[in-house]
């Protein structure tokens, strides 16, 4: 594929998401806030939550070195614990291998997904299918690249057949998401999807109602989107997620020193 068809694959892209036109001014890629609030407010009430700005919300959400309050290491120290696990049935079930994380170990931007796929269980590296192909995009969309920001899963083996994970595979395996939450120390979490926004707040409400909101995580703040899998079965949802992207973008600008 030349430059040529790269830039018109992108554009094509960036139409879908529902973006008629671009701009070099950096608040182009922000989403709207009201003039002078923060993108959160910080030390509000539940009943004062959003209040300057229309649309968020703000909650506690699990401490990011997991619910044992055990120091989260480095993510090396992590992967070393995690081992050839075999901690849920699931290392019996034909995973081929352990899908830890990938990106940048001191990322500002953390992405959080279910569980690996086919394409992901052969690479032993998240999001590297179809799916992980639109969340590539997705990235560069704000102006980033992938390797600035750092992708992982809840599960760490492929269910069979892509199923989704149970309860007590969740409950093994969500520690070591919390370490790796603690270890990179982001600024914004991105939650792919129900079962990672629901394994990080600790809560049964559908991505659906979740979505659009923004919850405090510890010292970061959590965005709950779509998982770029739904998308490419429902593209008339990309600009929600395209929103919740902005949304994040807006508060990594935020948390930058100002010159």
């Amino acid at each position: 594929m030349n430059h040529r068809e790269q830039l018109a694959e992108h554009l094509a892209f960036l139409t879908e998401l529902g973006i008629d036109g671009v701009s070099r001014d950096p608040r182009w890629r922000r989403a709207a806030v009201a003039p002078g609030a923060d993108p959160v407010e910080r030390g509000s009430s539940p009943a004062a939550v959003g209040r300057g700005v229309p649309g968020l919300s703000e909650v506690e959400g699990s401490r990011a070195e997991g619910e044992t309050g055990s120091p989260a290491g480095s993510l090396q120290d992590i992967r070393a614990d995690l081992g050839d696990c075999t901690r849920c049935k699931l290392h019996t079930l034909g995973r081929r291998q352990i899908v830890f994380g990938v990106g940048n170990p001191k990322a500002a931007l953390m992405f959080v997904g279910e569980a690996p796929g086919r394409d992901e269980d052969v690479q032993g590296i998240p999001f590297v299918g179809r799916a992980g192909q639109l969340l590539t995009k997705m990235i560069e969309a704000i102006g980033l690249r992938r390797e600035d920001v750092y992708i992982a899963n809840v599960i760490k083996c492929r269910p069979p057949e892509n199923r989704n994970p149970e309860p007590d595979e969740v409950a093994s395996c969500e520690p070591f998401l919390f370490r790796q939450v603690g270890a990179i120390a982001p600024v914004v979490i991105v939650a792919l999807g129900t079962f990672a926004a629901q394994a990080l707040l600790k809560t049964q409400e559908p991505i659906s109602r979740l979505r659009g909101r923004v919850f405090k995580y510890g010292g970061a703040r959590l965005i709950p989107t779509f998982h770029p899998a739904f998308l490419l079965r429902s593209p008339e949802r990309k600009r929600d997620s395209w929103e919740d992207l902005k949304q994040a973008k807006a508060l990594l600008d935020a948390s930058e020193p100002q010159a």
